[in-house]
C-alpha cells in the first residue's frame, strides 16, 4: 500500500540488538590471543611452571646423592642433563632450584605490588604535601645503587635472621623482602598518574556525589579501573625478581650451597666452564627462558590491556 513502511525496516534496527555483550576481560583475552610471541611464550612459561612444580614427582633421582664415579659427565639417558663435580644430578637439582627461583619471583613481584599500590594509591588520592613527601621518597628509592645496597642489606642481616626462622626460609624472607623492597617504585608511579586520571571521570564523581566514603571509592572504582598497567608492571618485577635471586646467589650471597637455586648452580659451574659447559648451559637456559618468555607475556598483555590500542 503506498505510504506504507515495509516490516523488514521497522525490523532491522532491532536485529543488532540481540547481540551479546563482551565484558572488558574477555575482550583482553580475545586481544592477547592476537598476540601470538606473548601466546608462545605464556605457553613456555606454563610448562616451565609445570615441570618445577611435578617435575620432582617423576624425576626422582635425589638432588643430594653423590657419585664421583660420574662426576662432570654430559648429558645421557641416566642423566638427560649431565652431572656436577660431585656427580649430582643436574636434572633433579634445576628441578628442585626453579621451585625456589620461581618462588622468590613471584614473592618479590607480591611484595613489590603491595608496597606500589598502597604508596600509588596514597599519593594520587591525597596529593598536596602528602604526594610530595610520597613521591620524593620514591625518587630516593630510585637513586640508590641497588645491587651494592642489596648485598650489603644481606650480609648484615643474613645471620641474625638465619638464627631466628632457619636457614632456608630466613635467606628466603630476606631475599623476597630486599629484592620486593627496591622494586616497588614504578607500580607506585604507575599507581599514582592512574588515580590522577581517574579521580576526575564522572563514574567517580557521581560515586561521590551518593555519598561513597573515599575508601569505597578508591577500592571500588579507581583501583579495579588502574589494574591494566599494574599487570603489566608485575610481569616486568616477577623477571627482575628472579635475575635479581640469580646474581645473589651468583656473587655468593644468596641461598646456601646445599640449596641448587638456578644463580646457585651457576655460580658453582663458573670454574668448570671449559671442561662441562653443560652444567652452566642448562640452568642458564632455565633463566634465559623464564625471563624472556615473561617479558613478552608482559607485551602481550600491555596491548590487551591498552584500549588505545587497535588490534
Amino acid at each position: 500500500m503506498a505510504g506504507s513502511t515495509p516490516a523488514s525496516a521497522i525490523a532491522s534496527p532491532a536485529q543488532g540488538t540481540d547481540r551479546p555483550r563482551v565484558g572488558p576481560w574477555r575482550e583482553a583475552w580475545r586481544r592477547f590471543r592476537k598476540h601470538r610471541l606473548a601466546v608462545v611464550s605464556a605457553v613456555i612459561l606454563a610448562a616451565l611452571v609445570l615441570s618445577v612444580l611435578l617435575g620432582p614427582l617423576v624425576w626422582t633421582l635425589p638432588i643430594d646423592e653423590i657419585d664421583f664415579s660420574k662426576r662432570l659427565q654430559g648429558p645421557s639417558w641416566e642423566h638427560p642433563l649431565g652431572t656436577d663435580d660431585l656427580g649430582q644430578d643436574l636434572l633433579a637439582r634445576i628441578l628442585y632450584g626453579g621451585r625456589i627461583s620461581l618462588a622468590v619471583g613471584f614473592m618479590a613481584m607480591a611484595v613489590a605490588l603491595v608496597v606500589g599500590v598502597v604508596v600509588g594509591a596514597l599519593a594520587g588520592m591525597s596529593g598536596g604535601k602528602t604526594d610530595a613527601a610520597l613521591m620524593w621518597v620514591t625518587d630516593l628509592f630510585l637513586s640508590l645503587p641497588q645491587l651494592p645496597l642489596l648485598l650489603l642489606i644481606i650480609y648484615l642481616f643474613r645471620d641474625s635472621l638465619v638464627g631466628v626462622v632457619g636457614q632456608e626460609l630466613g635467606v628466603f624472607i630476606l631475599i623476597v623482602i630486599v629484592i620486593g623492597g627496591f622494586n616497588w617504585m614504578q607500580v607506585a608511579r604507575l599507581v599514582r598518574a592512574q588515580f590522577f586520571s581517574l579521580r576526575e571521570k564522572e563514574f567517580v564523581e557521581a560515586a561521590r556525589a551518593l555519598g561513597a566514603s573515599r575508601l569505597r571509592i578508591v577500592a571500588v572504582h579507581i583501583l579495579p579501573n588502574s589494574l591494566g598497567p599494574v599487570i603489566v608492571a608485575a610481569t616486568i618485577d616477577i623477571a627482575a625478581a628472579i635475575i635479581a635471586e640469580s646474581t645473589l646467589s651468583f656473587l655468593g650471597l644468596g641461598f646456601p650451597p646445599d640449596i641448587p637455586t638456578w644463580g646457585r648452580l651457576l655460580f658453582d659451574a663458573k670454574d668448570n666452564l671449559d671442561f662441562a659447559p653443560h652444567w652452566a648451559l642448562f640452568p642458564g637456559l632455565a633463566i634465559f627462558l623464564t625471563v624472556l618468555s615473561i617479558n613478552f607475556v608482559g607485551d602481550g598483555l600491555r596491548d590487551a590491556l591498552d584500549p588505545r590500542r587497535v588490534l
